[in-house]
């Protein structure tokens, strides 16, 4: 199983992202640097139900992207929280994975008290779990 090492400080800020919102879903993008990850970029969810879907605010995603090129970064992540399901990826997110490159993160606020991350490889409609270590 692949590993995949992850600053506590970005796991802090998506697993803050994802309480302060416990109605509906949070996204964002995962950064990296010499493909180790750097920060997380919050965009704003713009799904009509967004309780059970996330859609990234797109001119905000385009921009984010645009900043990181520009820092000299590149994709890493990209997570989204499941506030009323487990963390493991719907149908929708493997039909609307469109980066096989990238590592997807899924916040579960679902537990009493505890959360819950994974993270996926998302490609051709499969996921394949990774090991997540802080």
């Amino acid at each position: 199983m692949e590993r995949i090492i992850l600053p506590r400080q970005l796991v802090n800020q998506m697993l803050h992202q994802a309480q302060s919102s416990p109605d509906a879903e949070v996204c964002g993008l995962i950064t990296a640097r010499d493909g180790r990850p750097q920060r997380c970029i919050p965009v704003p969810n713009v799904a009509e139900l967004p309780q059970r879907l996330f859609a990234m605010d797109p001119q905000r995603q385009i921009d984010a992207q645009r900043r990181m090129r520009e820092q000299g970064e590149e994709l890493f992540g990209i997570y989204h929280s499941h506030p009323h399901s487990p963390a493991q990826p719907s149908d929708t997110d493997l039909q609307q994975a469109g980066y096989p490159e990238a590592l997807y993160i899924i916040v579960s606020l679902n537990t009493k008290g505890v959360l819950e991350m994974q993270g996926f490889r998302l490609r051709d409609g499969e996921a394949v779990q990774v090991q997540l270590e802080i």
